[in-house]
């Protein structure tokens, strides 16, 4: 399986444009998956620098209802007529930040674009093809990342915070191993975690993904916590790729608790597992 990172908060080069977002490639045995599109159109700039073409691609995944994730999907639309895209049936409510000044910013998808024939909703387990399904409805066993913060939704003409049942994660499953990707774990990364032991019977052999430890509207999670979280995901014994929202800080922690079991992707970068 390769993945190619192409668009991530920071880059690998000068090559490669990078932004506050997120778009990966997976090649599979048998399919072309894109997760995420980014904030923009960048992500088609850097597929085409990496050799992917994005008219190849089999399906998208969309994490969740945010533009960091979402924004690139009027580019694929253009790209790419006929891949399905999976949303979560959530994904299209009204999100918003408060950002440090106080400001009220919408962050959520583009409304004009829900009425797209290639779109594709779904909830809780939804089966995609056989070995490949996306999973919401994250059981909250432990409290929400600090870094959610900030975040809202309109309800009935209300602002609440967010709750992220729009999140969804990918499960891919091939010659015999697991990968587990996630957009950006606003459900916690150890929820989805023991909520994907849960439904599978065992933990995932590699996850990849945002584990949103940073955030410009929440601040950053506590040096505690993360050495917690670091010390939990090494009991997986799994081998982790993080990147965008954890933030380079909290990885560079991370590291020092789990050494060569977690990476950090960066725009540009490419893996094969």
């Amino acid at each position: 399986m390769i993945i190619k990172t192409l668009v991530e908060n920071t880059s690998i080069s000068k090559d490669f444009g990078n932004e506050h977002g997120l778009s990966l490639y997976i090649e599979t045995n048998a399919l072309k998956i894109l997760f995420d599109v980014g904030a923009s159109e960048l992500f088609l700039k850097n597929a085409e620098k990496l050799g992917v073409n994005i008219t190849d691609v089999d399906f998208l995944v969309i994490s969740h209802g945010h533009y960091d994730h979402g924004g690139g999907l009027k580019t694929f639309f253009k790209e790419n007529t006929k891949a399905e895209v999976y949303l979560h049936h959530l994904a299209f409510e009204k999100h918003y930040a408060i950002r440090p000044n106080d400001k009220l910013d919408f962050i959520g998808l583009d409304d004009e674009l829900k009425q797209n024939k290639q779109i594709a909703l779904t909830s809780d387990q939804f089966y995609i093809s056989n070995g490949i399904q996306v999973l919401s409805n994250v059981v909250q066993r432990e409290t929400q990342p600090k870094s959610n913060r900030g975040l809202l939704t309109e309800q009935n003409e209300r602002m609440i915070d967010d709750t992220f049942a729009h999140e969804q994660n990918l499960i891919i499953e091939e010659d015999g191993k697991t990968l587990l990707v996630t957009g950006c774990a606003h459900n916690g990364i150890i929820n989805i975690l023991e909520h994907f032991q849960e439904i599978k019977g065992r933990m995932p052999d590699y996850v990849i993904g945002g584990f949103h430890l940073s955030s410009r509207s929440g601040g950053n999670e506590d040096s505690d916590m993360i050495d917690r979280i670091g010390k939990y995901l090494m009991a997986t014994k799994a081998k982790f790729y993080t990147c965008h929202c954890t933030g380079i800080e909290a990885y560079e922690r991370l590291r020092s608790v789990m050494g060569d079991n977690i990476d950090y992707l960066s725009t540009g970068s490419e893996i094969t597992i």
